[in-house]
């Protein structure tokens, strides 16, 4: 059986789940918590290298800003593809205020700016906002390229 590592939303320690095409349960190892409720996940400079390097999914992160209002429109959208793919990838949000060295390293030059990553690898980037269809149709397709 095939097993994947994947990043728990809520205790953000790293789980081994048995690799399937659909879930009907999984629990966190570690919190108990439930590895479907895929909300993205918060990251600053001292975890957001720590979650790429310990899931075997793709990432999605949106770099974003409080007083960007693109980014506050993204937001809801960002939000409703993450739970329409759990164990699928994993999804992650980066305040780039908070975050200035992260947001640096990844060359966040405009927001918000959704950068996707495969085994610690950016694999492609968009910077603005896309609509709910456009964003998940670009999520799954980078999903499937990662398969």
């Amino acid at each position: 059986m095939e097993k994947i590592r994947v990043i728990c939303p809520h205790c953000l320690k790293p789980n081994n789940v048995v690799k399937k095409d659909e879930y009907k349960k999984a629990v966190c190892g570690h919190c108990k918590g439930n590895l479907l409720d895929n909300a993205p996940i918060n990251a600053d400079d001292s975890n957001f290298e720590y979650i790429l390097s310990n899931t075997d999914l793709p990432v999605f992160v949106d770099f974003w800003a409080q007083w960007c209002g693109p980014c506050k429109m993204f937001a809801p959208t960002f939000n409703e593809v993450s739970r329409s793919l759990p164990l699928k990838a994993q999804f992650v949000k980066v305040n780039t205020e908070q975050a200035q060295m992260t947001a640096a390293k990844n060359r966040i030059r405009s927001i918000p700016t959704i950068v996707a990553f495969h085994k610690n690898v950016e694999i492609h980037r968009v910077s603005g906002m896309m609509p709910t269809p456009q964003f998940m149709q670009w999520a799954t397709q980078i999903i499937q390229q990662c398969n």
